[in-house]
């Protein structure tokens, strides 16, 4: 069941508090830990600093080793979060659109760019540019007209977890 075991980490690791609290834990050279659930996958992601959690749990580093989750990798680069495609799901795309580069029409492949489940973050974007490139390099070689930028969808979808019209 996981909301008891949401409960239970909430309750261990001390998560349910207000941000002056973590605030004063961080000061006091206290790591923080937060607890992130999709369906029945869960993740604790920690600061750094002390904290029962890296005694009692096995941990990776996210910035030696990114999550991998849904198709994206998330990792921890020059102090900031870093979200793009992971590098298998990457393959997969490129090899798919570029077999379908000469065998379809630029409205098709557009529609199948514009279909594509990631969201924008900025390396994803750069991760679509260089995928739409490399379709229009072969679509230029084979004489055929290039699928418009206009394809991507570059900004990104607002979801509200909490709103049960969005739960659907």
């Amino acid at each position: 069941d996981p909301s008891s075991v949401d409960a239970k980490l909430v309750d261990r690791y001390r998560m349910a508090c207000s941000s002056a609290e973590r605030s004063r834990r961080k000061a006091a050279g206290f790591a923080n830990v937060q607890y992130l659930r999709y369906e029945h996958r869960f993740a604790l992601v920690a600061t750094h600093g002390e904290h029962r959690f890296f005694e009692e749990e096995s941990f990776r580093d996210l910035r030696r080793a990114p999550l991998r989750f849904e198709g994206y990798s998330i990792g921890h680069r020059n102090g900031r979060t870093c979200v793009k495609i992971h590098a298998d799901e990457y393959r997969r795309l490129k090899a798919e659109f570029l077999d379908l580069a000469t065998r379809r029409r630029a409205e098709k492949l557009a529609e199948r760019f514009s279909r594509l489940p990631f969201e924008p973050y900025a390396p994803v974007c750069d991760q679509l540019f260089r995928l739409l490139r490399a379709v229009n390099r072969k679509r230029k070689e084979a004489g055929f007209e290039p699928v418009p930028t206009s394809a991507l969808r570059l900004r990104r979808r607002i979801y509200r977890p909490f709103d049960p019209e969005e739960r659907g």
